[in-house]
């Protein structure tokens, strides 16, 4: 007869693993290809983990993350701990029962086809207090130092900014006088091209009218001196006339 039960029972109940936990038993997968998933998110935080799931295209992943979902709502419900210090402390899949079916070959065989279970646990536990001062030590100083720079940044950028304005109110005096200055040179210089040309094409104008006139009137005279080939006719008679 065993002894002591009641002892051994109170002693089992005390070393028992309390972290929050969720097992899904008989799944139809086999649990080669959840350990693919599994090894993914095995030491991930609550949240990173459904988020490594959500973007995973394996048919493992469906079931995995309504596990850890489950897990989840274990942990705040009933041991009162919150989901942002939850991570996921183990997720192992064992093989279940194997369903075997036949399909038919030649000569009268069959060959089998196994159907392969698996039971998943998965098991979260509550970040430690160390992990969480590391944590908090390490996002410190990077949140300083991107800090600092931005207040560098906007001290130099107004230095910038003053003496640019500075810079362009003083050159802008000299500029505006230049142009001043520069006007009725501008005006001078503009008066003497254009007359010239103008000069040189009327002068070109009226000594080529004469010319014309000029080169027309002989034109005229050479073609009203052609009746005095007349007198070829006379001799062309007389010389009949002799014969």
């Amino acid at each position: 007869m065993a002894k002591r039960i009641r002892e051994k029972a109170l002693a089992r109940a005390e070393n028992a693993d309390k972290r929050p936990r969720a097992v899904a038993s008989y799944v139809r997968i086999s649990p080669y290809k959840v350990r693919i998933v599994l090894d993914v998110i095995r030491g991930a935080n609550y949240m990173d983990a459904l988020a490594i799931l959500a973007h995973t295209p394996k048919a493992a992943s469906k079931p995995v993350k309504k596990l850890i979902e489950s897990a989840g709502a274990n942990a705040e419900n009933n041991l009162n701990l919150s989901k942002d210090d939850l991570f996921v402390a183990e997720a192992y899949a064992n093989e279940g029962p194997t369903l075997k079916r036949w399909w038919p070959r030649s000569h009268g065989s069959a060959d089998t086809i196994l159907k392969r279970t698996s039971h998943i646990t998965i098991i979260l536990d509550e970040i430690s207090a160390d992990a969480k001062k590391a944590n908090a030590a390490i996002a410190k100083p990077t949140r300083a130092a991107k800090a600092k720079p931005v207040a560098q940044k906007e001290v130099v950028s107004k230095a910038t900014t003053t003496k640019v304005q500075a810079s362009k109110t003083n050159a802008s005096k000299p500029t505006t006088e230049a142009k001043q200055a520069a006007k009725p040179t501008v005006k001078a210089t503009a008066k003497a091209p254009i007359t010239k040309p103008v000069e040189k094409k009327a002068a070109t104008k009226s000594a080529a009218k004469p010319a014309a006139k000029a080169a027309s009137k002989p034109m005229v005279a050479k073609t009203t001196a052609k009746p005095a080939s007349k007198p070829s006719a006379k001799t062309t008679s007389t010389k009949g006339g002799v014969k």
